[in-house]
């Protein structure tokens, strides 16, 4: 198993950090800091309650004064130049939650620190109670930053109004209406970095799991533009393709496979937990033109509870000439992880194409 992500605040960690600290926090005391970080609740915390609990016992060595205490985290991000921390980034992410914990009464100082952090520590989680309770300013803001040189706050103002980011506060009115965030993807559509142009299609493909037909409008306007929004494009529609949505499967000009048929499906009907399962087939047009498809394979998934949870894995997408056949042959890892554990019992694996289940079968997992 891969090493927890909570992990990552070790005690060389805060050795490194409290040298950092020691010099621009006047008093500073290293032993105390040290020593409340690791309390008897520390080894039950995890990540993100990490994160709060650095930014709580941090407040208690900063002044009362908010302005004073901000322009102190502006020092720290800026101290770690030139040291063992400079590359670190997530482990920093408790810079922005001490402006969310502490800075939701002082505006306009949260959104100056917001802009000298988030270069080093991105403050798109921190950021979401502000659009909450200041919707319009903060909206008006983030439309600004999305004009910024710099790329990290350019992706901040797309990645901060996410409807749906992970790990994150949810913004539910932009669930019931994203009107406010789409000037500011409309202005970072064809955005110079790729880091930014990500955060656009992520932002679109949260929009189109409530709003696909609006999501669905705009790629059409978009596509064609230029590579790089055709890509954006493209990645902004993938739940919606996975999910077979007409729509979506137009636009990519996935027609429906009357003249397609999958064949010689075999499949490994036993794999153990840890191991992996293979499987093969053919895909055949039978058709007197070329069509381009979009082959997918979905497992129904045994839950503890005993009812089956699918999920889409893509294969390909490809161009099958008129009268071909095209041979695959893939492997799929039953090895535990963070993010999905392995139950025994009956599965089912399909192969789709083009959003039409094509052909399935069962196989059984075992410990």
């Amino acid at each position: 198993m891969p090493e927890p992500l909570k992990n990552l605040y070790s005690q060389q960690f805060f050795e490194q950090l409290s040298s950092v600290l020691d010099d621009v926090i006047p008093g500073f005391d290293t032993t105390q800091f040290v020593e409340k970080i690791f309390d008897s609740d520390w080894e039950q915390r995890e990540l993100k309650e990490r994160m709060k609990h650095i930014a709580n016992v941090l407040h208690d060595f900063m002044p009362n004064d908010y302005i004073l205490a901000v322009s102190i985290l502006s020092e720290i991000a800026d101290a770690t130049k030139q040291t063992p921390l400079e590359k670190m980034s997530l482990e920093f992410m408790f810079l922005p939650q001490y402006i969310e914990t502490f800075g939701l009464d002082h505006f306009d100082d949260s959104v100056w620190a917001m802009e000298q952090i988030t270069p080093f520590a991105s403050c798109e989680f921190a950021v979401r109670p502000f659009i909450v309770r200041y919707p319009e300013k903060m909206m008006k803001q983030m439309l600004y930053w999305s004009g910024h040189e710099n790329h990290h706050l350019r992706r901040f103002a797309s990645e901060g109004c996410r409807p749906r980011l992970p790990w994150a506060m949810a913004l539910p009115e932009f669930k019931k209406n994203p009107e406010p965030v789409l000037p500011i993807l409309e202005k970072l559509k064809a955005d110079s970095s790729e880091y930014v142009r990500r955060s656009v299609a992520n932002n679109l493909n949260d929009i189109a799991k409530d709003h696909p037909q609006l999501v669905l409008e705009l790629c059409r306007r978009w596509k064609g533009k230029s590579g790089e929004t055709d890509w954006i494009v493209k990645h902004a529609c993938r739940t919606l393709l996975k999910k077979a949505h007409p729509g979506a499967l137009e636009l990519f000009g996935y027609t429906e496979p009357d003249e397609i048929s999958v064949t010689d499906f075999k499949l490994q009907r036993k794999v153990k937990i840890g191991g992996k399962l293979e499987f093969g087939f053919y895909v055949e047009n039978n058709g007197d033109k070329p069509v381009t498809l979009r082959i997918e394979y979905a497992i129904d998934y045994m839950k503890l509870n005993g009812s089956k949870s699918r999920k889409i894995f893509k294969i390909t997408e490809n161009y099958a000439e008129a009268k071909s056949r095209l041979t695959y042959n893939r492997t799929q890892s039953f090895r535990n992880m963070t993010t999905r554990k392995h139950y025994p019992g009956k599965h089912r694996l399909a192969i789709i194409v083009n959003g039409r289940q094509m052909v399935s079968g069962d196989f059984n997992v075992t410990a």
